[in-house]
């Protein structure tokens, strides 16, 4: 299961007071991983000022940049799932409804 978070090194200016995108990211990592161990995840971080070449990184990072998204924006299998300051409660629901859809037990 992919996990993309996007953002800058520069903070936005009503997150000053909240961890970088790339810290959230480590964050969400360690959270996801311990409470899902059983899930293969890769996380990903991408700079909204130097996406790429992919054509969704290039996408968010537009969307961003179009203040159609706040960062750190995370994308859990392709859907949005959190933007700003992420709750991980939310996230875990997202891959709960997931794992149901997929026939896995809880």
């Amino acid at each position: 299961m992919n996990v993309t978070v996007y953002g800058a090194e520069e903070k936005c200016a009503s997150c000053i007071q909240l961890p970088s995108a790339r810290e959230t990211m480590e964050w969400l990592e360690a959270a996801i991983t311990r409470k899902y161990p059983e899930i293969d995840f890769t996380f990903a971080y991408v700079d909204i000022n130097e996406p790429g070449t992919k054509e969704d990184h290039l996408f968010y990072a537009n969307a961003i940049k179009d203040d159609e998204y706040f960062y750190p924006l995370v994308v859990l299998k392709g859907d949005v799932v959190a933007e700003g300051n992420p709750k991980l409660k939310e996230i875990y629901e997202k891959i709960e409804q997931w794992k149901i859809s997929e026939g896995e037990q809880l």
